[in-house]
C-alpha cells in the first residue's frame, strides 16, 4: 500500500522525522481490538500490539492508538505482525466522554479531514442533536458536513434543509437517500485519494448503508429501524478505517445513543455564532441573559429573531461543558500527583541498587 493513499502527508512525516535513524516505519490503525490492532502499511495489512512501555505509561484510553492514528512500528515481515512503539501527533481528533459517571475521554476517530454528521429524515430527526454533534465536530479540528439521509421518507425536505441551515450557517448540507443511491454523488467531493472521512450519527440513521453504497460492496451489515420511533439497533459494532474504490478512506462508527461532550468551548462558539455575536452586544460584558438591562440576547428572544429552543439548548450545553471542564481539571491534578509518585518511587528503587 502506498502511504500517500492512506493519508500520509508532510504533517505526519514531520512527526516521524525523529525516528528515521532507527529501524522503524509507520502504519495506520484500521481496526482496534481489545489487546491488538489491524494496521495498513507498506507491507499490506498487518496485526500489531503496543509495547509494554507504551502500555505502562498510558494514563487512560486516550494514550492508546485509536482508529485513524499513524503509529511508529517495527515489522516482523515474515509473520505479518508488528510492534507499536509510539503514536504520531494527531492532526484532528473526534472525542466524546465515555458513557457513565467516569470522567474519561473516548477517542472515536483521528486524523480525519471531514466529518459526515448523518441524521435520518424520519421520526427521530432532531435539530438539537445536530447542534450537539456540531460542537464535537468543530472541536475535533475536522470540517463538518451534514448528511440528511432517508430523503425518500421525509416530507418537506426543502423546509427541513432551511431549518438545518438556520442552526448551521456555512456548513454544507446534503440530502441523500442511501437505500436508493440518490444524492450520494455529492459526497464524492470529500472522498478524494488520501482524504479521510468519518461517519457519525445515532443508531439507525443509515451510516452503514451509506458506507455500503460508497464501497459498492455489502461489507457493513445493515438492520432495519424500529417502526415506533425510528430508533435503530447498532449495526456497526466497532470502528473501522475502510479503503474506498475512489482512493479515499472512510471510518464507519457504531451508532451513539449517548453523545456526551468532551471539551467544547471552541466548538460551542462555532456552532452558536449567532448567540455569541449577540452576547458581545450586551451592555454588560458578563451578562447572564436573565433580567440585565441592555441584554441583546433577551431582546432577540422577545422579538422572535432568536429561537427560544436553540437558546435553551445553548445554555444547557454551556453548563454541561463548564461542569465537565471542572471535573477534567480535578482528574488532571490527581493524575499529575500519581505520575510524580511513580517517578519518586522509581528514583528510590534506583538509588537502592
Amino acid at each position: 500500500m502506498k502511504l500517500e493513499l492512506l493519508g500520509w502527508n508532510d504533517f505526519f512525516a514531520n512527526g516521524f522525522a525523529g525516528n528515521l535513524q532507527q529501524e522503524y516505519t509507520v502504519g495506520r490503525v484500521a481496526v482496534e481490538h481489545k489487546n491488538s490492532y489491524i494496521l495498513y502499511s507498506e507491507y499490506g495489512e498487518i496485526t500489531a500490539e503496543v509495547t509494554g512501555k507504551l502500555r505502562y505509561q498510558a494514563t487512560g484510553y486516550q494514550d492508546f492508538p485509536a482508529v485513524g492514528d499513524w503509529v511508529v512500528i517495527q515489522v516482523r515481515e515474515a509473520e505479518k505482525k508488528a510492534t507499536i512503539y509510539d503514536i504520531l501527533p494527531r492532526k484532528s481528533k473526534f472525542s466524546r466522554k465515555i458513557s457513565g459517571s467516569t470522567t474519561e475521554e473516548q477517542i472515536v476517530a483521528t486524523n480525519i479531514d471531514t466529518v459526515f454528521l448523518v441524521s435520518g429524515l424520519d421520526k427521530d430527526f432532531s435539530l438539537r442533536r445536530i447542534e450537539r454533534y456540531l460542537i464535537l465536530a468543530w472541536e475535533s479540528g475536522a470540517n463538518p458536513v451534514i448528511v440528511l439521509n432517508k430523503a425518500d421518507l421525509g416530507e418537506g425536505i426543502d423546509r427541513t434543509v432551511l431549518e438545518v441551515e438556520g442552526i448551521a450557517p456555512g456548513v454544507p448540507i446534503i440530502p441523500v437517500s442511501a437505500i436508493d443511491r440518490q444524492g450520494l454523488e455529492a459526497l464524492n467531493d470529500y472522498l478524494q485519494p488520501g482524504k479521510t472521512v468519518a461517519l457519525l450519527g445515532s443508531s439507525g440513521v443509515g451510516k452503514s448503508t451509506i458506507t455500503n453504497q460508497l464501497i459498492d460492496t455489502k461489507i457493513q451489515t445493515t438492520q432495519s429501524v424500529r417502526q415506533g420511533d425510528s430508533r435503530g439497533r447498532h449495526t456497526t459494532t466497532h470502528r473501522e478505517l475502510i479503503l474506498l474504490p475512489s482512493g479515499g478512506l472512510i471510518i464507519d462508527t457504531p451508532g451513539m445513543r449517548e453523545i456526551q461532550m468532551w471539551g467544547g468551548d471552541e466548538g460551542l462558539q462555532e456552532t452558536f455564532t449567532d448567540i455569541e455575536t449577540l452576547s458581545q452586544q450586551c451592555h454588560f460584558r458578563n451578562c447572564q441573559h436573565q433580567n440585565e438591562p441592555g441584554c441583546a440576547v433577551r431582546q432577540a428572544l422577545n422579538e422572535g429573531t432568536l429561537d427560544r429552543q436553540r437558546f435553551s439548548n445553548y445554555q444547557k450545553l454551556q453548563k454541561e461543558i463548564s461542569f465537565l471542564a471542572r471535573k477534567q481539571d480535578k482528574k488532571a491534578s490527581l493524575a499529575e500527583k500519581e505520575k510524580w509518585k511513580k517517578i519518586h518511587k522509581e528514583m528510590r528503587n534506583y538509588k537502592k541498587r
